[in-house]
């Protein structure tokens, strides 16, 4: 089965031609293709082997919103995931796309942060069952693997939602020197 091992979220306007020029780029068929999540967005993909079973794939997602994808059937090797992280990123970023997120993250600027909550928003207590920053992270989307400057953001993100005051003491503590360090 095909699962995500690299997404790369962007917005942007882009036309008919510029989507398929995109699409030609990348060495995409035409089509969508027919497995996989998210198959019913696809508007071309290209299958191909590196030690596993890659397809590339590209989505629509609304009137702006585009998604890079590589999926995987099985674990890709780090070297092909960063190839293709670098790839993705530039064909975005030369159609004008704006680069929202990157999954799995490897640099701050690949983390997509919701806006802060609202102060006075429903739901201000500390309900997860753990007191742990090791288990914090899958919480926030972050990978055990990640690079110290996505947990970084990621950390410093959840300290300043309002919530946060409720976190139990040892957590906070230990938030607290992870950014300190």
């Amino acid at each position: 089965m095909l699962w995500p091992a690299l997404r790369v979220l962007a917005y942007g306007e882009l036309g008919r031609e510029q989507a398929a020029e995109l699409a030609r780029l990348l060495g995409l068929d035409e089509g969508p293709r027919s497995e996989g999540p998210g198959e019913e967005a696809s508007l071309g993909h290209r299958s191909f082997t590196e030690g596993v079973r890659l397809v590339l794939d590209l989505s629509r997602l609304g009137t702006t919103g585009w998604l890079l994808t590589l999926l995987a059937e099985g674990e890709p090797g780090p070297q092909v995931v960063e190839r293709h992280r670098a790839l993705l990123r530039d064909a975005a970023e030369r159609f004008g796309l704006s680069v929202v997120q990157v999954d799995p993250p490897r640099t701050a600027d690949e983390v997509f942060l919701p806006p802060p909550a609202d102060e006075g928003s429903i739901g201000q207590s500390w309900e997860l069952p753990f007191d742990e920053l090791d288990q914090l992270w899958p919480h926030l989307g972050v990978r055990a693997d990640a690079p110290r400057e996505v947990k970084r953001v990621k950390l410093e993100a959840m300290t300043r939602a309002p919530v946060w005051s409720s976190a139990p003491e040892r957590l906070r503590r230990q938030a607290a020197e992870f950014l300190r360090a």
